[in-house]
Parts: structure tokens; sequence; C-alpha cells
């Protein structure tokens, strides 16, 4: 299947296809210099079946974890293009989730002013979400995304058969973007979402969140606007991701933490019988005014206030401006 996403010279397509990463040679321009990007925690199999069709490749393998998109990270993969001879009619293949994703589309991005990206996510977080709309950037001293460029990839394969070595944990952790967009943009996808069960295959609901992304994209490419929607759950849900070192929560579960307090009561318990089903948490312990302090330098934020998301009933949103002081309330109304 090929989802074309409409944004003039920039525009790409995504293959929604099971074994599509085994055919990469012939759905991408791989004959030239690659630079394969990935991590530690994916099966090495997989970048090596994308440099095995590539006419010149090298891997580079980061380590895992959020903590490691940074500039440390960033430097390195500027490197590896620099030692491996790489020009501008050469490119980039990210191979893993959206941490490695985003470092490698904005390596590309910097590189010689820009050379060619292809992301091939290997997570559902990733596959639903992050590979495309062509956000790319690192963390700085804590503050997610704060570093980056809006940089679209030439194209995306979207395989779901390597979600198959996933942890339940891991599919539940995507699968919370994906219901982030059905509740916000599509109530019968929100209402197949309330059907799901981990174990059962993903490809209807990637394709639907894919289908809503594609749309939210083509009219704001730079989140000027309707983009901002998509930001559902991740404003509080950042502040809760901050202190991942204690909490050691993904940032799928951030993001399901973060939407319960910006529903209405019409909506919440619904949405949070889905994140129980699929595992996810719904409690909070992080302490407020720690989780505060991340949400007040929100890239969103304007003139002292933040542009919330809020979801009033399935299928439909709305984005307003909040203090950081009705922010709090509603994590505390909710969290304790």
């Amino acid at each position: 299947m090929i989802i074309p996403v409409n944004l003039g010279t920039d525009s790409y397509d995504i293959v929604l296809e099971r074994g599509c990463i085994r055919r990469a040679g012939d759905l991408l321009r791989l004959d030239r210099k690659v630079l394969v990007v990935t991590d530690d925690g994916v099966p090495e199999a997989y970048a090596k079946t994308v440099a095995d069709q590539c006419g010149e490749a090298r891997i580079e393998t980061l380590p895992q974890g959020e903590e490691n998109k940074n500039f440390r990270s960033f430097e390195r993969l500027l490197r590896a293009m620099l030692d491996f001879g790489m020009t501008r009619k050469d490119c980039v293949a990210a191979v893993g989730g959206g941490v490695i994703g985003d470092m490698a589309g904005f390596a590309a991005a910097c590189y010689m002013r820009g050379i060619e990206f292809y992301n091939i996510p290997t997570t559902v977080l990733s596959q639903v979400d992050s590979s495309i709309g062509g956000k790319t950037a690192i963390d700085l001293d804590g503050i997610k995304n704060i570093v980056g460029a809006f940089y679209q990839p030439k194209r995306v394969l979207i395989d779901p058969e390597v979600l198959e070595t996933l942890p339940d944990r891991q599919i539940a952790n995507g699968m919370a973007e994906a219901v982030k967009m059905a509740v916000c943009f599509d109530a019968e996808g929100f209402a197949l979402a309330e059907k799901f069960r981990i174990g059962d295959r993903p490809d209807r609901l990637i394709e639907n969140a894919l289908r809503i992304k594609k749309r939210v994209v083509e009219e704001d490419v730079k989140e000027q606007g309707l983009r901002r929607a998509l930001n559902f759950g991740h404003t509080l849900g950042h502040g809760i991701e901050s202190l991942h070192a204690e909490n050691g929560l993904y940032h799928g579960e951030c993001v399901a933490l973060g939407m319960l307090p910006m529903c209405s009561d019409a909506v919440r318990p619904r949405l949070k019988a889905v994140l129980e089903r699929l595992g996810l948490p719904t409690v909070c312990g992080a302490d407020p005014d720690r989780v505060m302090a991340t949400v007040i330098h929100d890239k969103k934020a304007d003139h002292g206030k933040i542009m919330a998301v809020v979801c009033e009933e399935a299928g439909s949103c709305r984005i307003t401006p909040m203090a950081p002081e009705e922010l709090r309330e509603r994590y505390t109304a909710l969290f304790g």
C-alpha cells in the first residue's frame, strides 16, 4: 500500500507493506553511499538487511535510549558521514525507533546543508507517528526536541513484520500515539481502538494513524495551527517524561498519562479503559512542581500561555491557550 504525503516539492510516499524491509533496494534509491543509523536495542538483522541492499553502506549503531538523543550522538553521526566520505549525492537511512529517526534525520538535514534521508521505523511508536511529518531533533538540558529542524524524508518504509520482535510493553507504548490520533480526529477509529488487544495485528490501526497524520501534516507542515492538535497528551506528558530517570516510563506511557487530564468527563472513562486494556499507566505520582518546570519551557508557549489540546468528545479536539497554573490544576485534580 502506498500512502502519498503531498507537500509540493517535499512530497514523498509512505510504503505500508509486510516484508517491505527486505525490498528496500527496490523501493529506495540505495545504489550509493548510505549511512545506516540504528541503535543497540534494534535487532542487528534489520540494519544489516538494509545495508546489504546498498551500493556501499556503513552501519552506525548508537546506544539506545532518550538520554542518548543529544549533541554527542549528533556529532558522532556527522563525523561518521564525514569519515565515510559522503557527498550531497549520498543518503542516510534510519532503521529504528523515534529517537533514531529524529537524530538521523536532523544529521541528514545539517550535513552539507542537507542530504537525502529515508526512514525505516521499527517500533509501533515511530511507525504510527514520528517517522512521518519531517520533525527531526535532539534534546538539550532535559528539554525534549528543543534543537532541530523540519526536514522531510524522501520515502518511509513501514513493515509491520518487524514489530513481531517487540515486547508487549513496547507495542502498548506505540499504541498510545495511535489512540491519541483516533481520539482527536477519528471517532470510528477510536471505537476500533477500544476493541484492540495486545497480540492482535496492528496493521489497520497503523494505517488509520498514518492517514490522520498525513492529512494534518499536509494542511500544516510547520505546526502553526492544526498540527498542534497532534500534541494532545504531550504537554503534560513531556513534563512527566522529563523525570524518566526516576519513573522509568516510556514516551507513549507518558503521553497516555498526559492525555487523561486534558479530556472531558465524558471521554476520560472510555480513554482510561482503552489505556488499561493496553497495559498503559493511568495513575501518576510525579511531583507536579517538577512536571511543570518542564512544561513552562514547552515549544508551544506564547506570551506566558501554552497552546494546549483538549478533547471534549471522541473524534474531535480543540486547541486553546492555557496558563501554566490551569495545566497544573488539571494535573493535580486527576493525579493529586
